[in-house]
C-alpha cells in the first residue's frame, strides 16, 4: 500500500532538481529557488539602491536549466594606447545539444577604474561580461521574477558604477618603513599575476568532451551542476584530469550496473 506513495515522492523530488525553460510553471519555481540561493551566497551587489546579480548567480540559473556557457573566442583588439578585448560566448542546451543563445562583450583599460589593469585581467573581464550578457539575453525575466535587476553586475561597469575595482599598481607615496614592507608584497602579487596570465585555460574541445561525459545517465544532477559551475575556471591540465576522472566514474558505474543485472 505504501510503495506507490514512496515512488510518487521520489518522482516529485526528481522533478524539481532541474527545470525546463520552455515550461513557465517550472521556471517560476526556479525564480523562488534562485532568489534564496543568491541571497544566501551574497551573489549580488547594491548599486544606487538597486540589487544586481553577479555572473555567478546567472551561471547558477543557467545550470539549473541545463544551459552551459561556452567561450567561442576572445579577440585582442588593442591599439597602441589602449588594451582592449572582445569576447563571444555561446549558450549550449545540454538536453538538445543546440546553441540557444549568445553574448558579445568588450573590456578596455580606458574604462573608469581599469587604468592600471593588466592585459590578462582585461581579457578575463571581457569573457565574464560576455557570459553574463549571453545569459541575460534569455534569462533576464527569471532574474526579474527572483526580485533582482535584469542586468549582470559586470555590465554596470560600462556606466561607471564599478565599486570594487582597485588599481593593480599602488598610488605613489613617500617612502616609509611600512611602505617598504608593502613593496615586497606588491612585488609578490605582481609575480603571481604574471604567472596567472600564462595559464592556458581549457580548450573548447575539452569543454565539449566534459559536457558529453556529463550527459551520461550515470552522472547525477548534483555532480553535473557542480562541474558546470566551475568549468570556465579549468586550465588545460585540470580539464584533462576532469575528463579522465569522469570516464573512470562512468566505467565503474556501468560495470557495477552490469554486475547487478
Amino acid at each position: 500500500m505504501n510503495q506507490p506513495v514512496k515512488e510518487t515522492k521520489v518522482q516529485k523530488k526528481a522533478k524539481i532538481e532541474s527545470y525546463d525553460i520552455a515550461k513557465s510553471d517550472e521556471t517560476l519555481h526556479l525564480a523562488v529557488d534562485l532568489a534564496k540561493f543568491i541571497k544566501e551566497n551574497r551573489l549580488y551587489q547594491n548599486i544606487q539602491g538597486k540589487e544586481y546579480v553577479n555572473v555567478e548567480g546567472w551561471q547558477y540559473a543557467g545550470s539549473r536549466l541545463g544551459i552551459l556557457p561556452v567561450v567561442e573566442h576572445v579577440v585582442n583588439i588593442s591599439t597602441d594606447d589602449e588594451i582592449k578585448y572582445q569576447a563571444k560566448v555561446n549558450l549550449l542546451d545540454l538536453r538538445s545539444q543546440q546553441v540557444v543563445g549568445a553574448g558579445f562583450a568588450i573590456c578596455s583599460n580606458k574604462e573608469q577604474g581599469k587604468k592600471y589593469y593588466q592585459e590578462f585581467a582585461i581579457a578575463s573581464m571581457a569573457q565574464t561580461r560576455a557570459i553574463g550578457k549571453a545569459y541575460r539575453n534569455i534569462l533576464a525575466w527569471i532574474i526579474r521574477a527572483a526580485g533582482y535587476e535584469p542586468t549582470p553586475v559586470e555590465e554596470m561597469d560600462y556606466a561607471g558604477n564599478e565599486q570594487t575595482a582597485k588599481p593593480a599598481v599602488p598610488t605613489e607615496k613617500k617612502p616609509t618603513m611600512k611602505s617598504a614592507s608593502s613593496s615586497a608584497t606588491v612585488a609578490e602579487t605582481a609575480t603571481t599575476e604574471e604567472q596567472s596570465a600564462s595559464v592556458r585555460y581549457a580548450s573548447a574541445k575539452q569543454k565539449e568532451e566534459i559536457i558529453r561525459l556529463l550527459n551520461n545517465p550515470t552522472i547525477t544532477r548534483q555532480e553535473k551542476t557542480k562541474m558546470l559551475l566551475n568549468i570556465n575556471r579549468f586550465d588545460e591540465e585540470r580539464a584533462a584530469q576532469a575528463i579522465e576522472k569522469l570516464k573512470k566514474v562512468i566505467e565503474d558505474r556501468e560495470d557495477g550496473q552490469s554486475a547487478a543485472a
